[in-house]
């Protein structure tokens, strides 16, 4: 059966569908070209879960490049309604340590050049990203989290910034003056295009690293090292968290499009 109702995107450190069972494979096209990477349905648990791999096999795909319109649209018309996005993040806090959790409910978008809404022909979207994350997944994560004891932080803002270069050290303090927790390549656009397409998205952010405000800089060794720590606590707290989604939906997430059109 090719359809889901739930979505992991996996990111850097999490590229591995295993977790799924009884799986096949689908590589839809859509009106913005093929999705990163061919995407693994199968069964875990009750549930039927897709999983897309964000930067495509090899880790080919760049954090600019990443075809996010693409990606959405796919899993869209496979049914899917939820989408469990864990990504790898620098801290810019120092309460926010290499190894923790967070699941950010605040976004500031410093990228540039990327397609941003589904609706750049023909009608206009305005859609709210006030509250970017689905507060029901958001509150599942952080309850599945702390039941099995990690830490993990409630809230967090994220800058997002293009790469798919690292930050320099006047950008990493200025993120830091700004009150931000943490630093990615890849949240936006992909969670504002979830919100248009009315699926609920959540983040779990994984810290790597200081960025380089610490008078450190950062390297892909270090943060791929930290990740394989965390990869079996994060596909752990995944499962928890799939598990306890309800088919129905009751967030804002559902209905996002409502007064938006124009």
């Amino acid at each position: 059966m090719n359809s889901a109702e739930i979505a992991i995107i996996g990111g850097t450190g999490v590229y591995d569908p295993a977790l799924l069972k009884d799986t096949t494979e689908v590589y839809p096209d859509t009106p913005y070209g093929k999705p990163s990477s061919k995407i693994v349905i199968g069964t875990l648990g009750a549930k039927r879960v897709a999983f897309l791999n964000r930067h495509g096999p090899g880790h080919a795909i760049p954090p600019h490049l990443v075809n996010s319109r693409a990606n959405i649209h796919a899993l869209k018309s496979l049914g899917v309604k939820h989408i469990l996005a864990p990504t790898a993040v620098g801290s810019l806090q120092e309460g926010y340590k290499p190894g923790d959790l967070v699941v950010v409910d605040q976004f500031i978008d410093r990228t540039h050049g990327r397609q941003s809404t589904f609706y750049d022909n023909g009608k206009v979207c305005h859609i709210s990203v006030a509250d970017p994350f689905c507060p029901d997944l958001r509150k599942i994560m952080i309850e599945t989290g702390k039941s099995l004891k990690y830490s993990i932080h409630e809230k967090g803002t994220m800058v997002c910034v293009n790469g798919p270069r690292f930050s320099t050290r006047a950008e990493s303090f200025l993120f830091k003056s700004w009150g931000c927790h943490t630093i990615n390549m890849t949240l936006v656009p992909e969670c504002v295009l979830a919100r248009e397409a009315e699926i609920c998205y959540a983040a779990i952010a994984m810290v790597t690293d200081y960025d380089c405000w610490k008078d450190h800089n950062v390297s892909i060794e270090e943060i791929i090292a930290t990740m394989k720590q965390n990869e079996e606590k994060v596909k752990k707290m995944l499962v928890e968290a799939i598990a306890k989604i309800p088919a129905q939906r009751i967030c804002p997430c559902a209905t996002a499009l409502k007064g938006a059109l124009i």
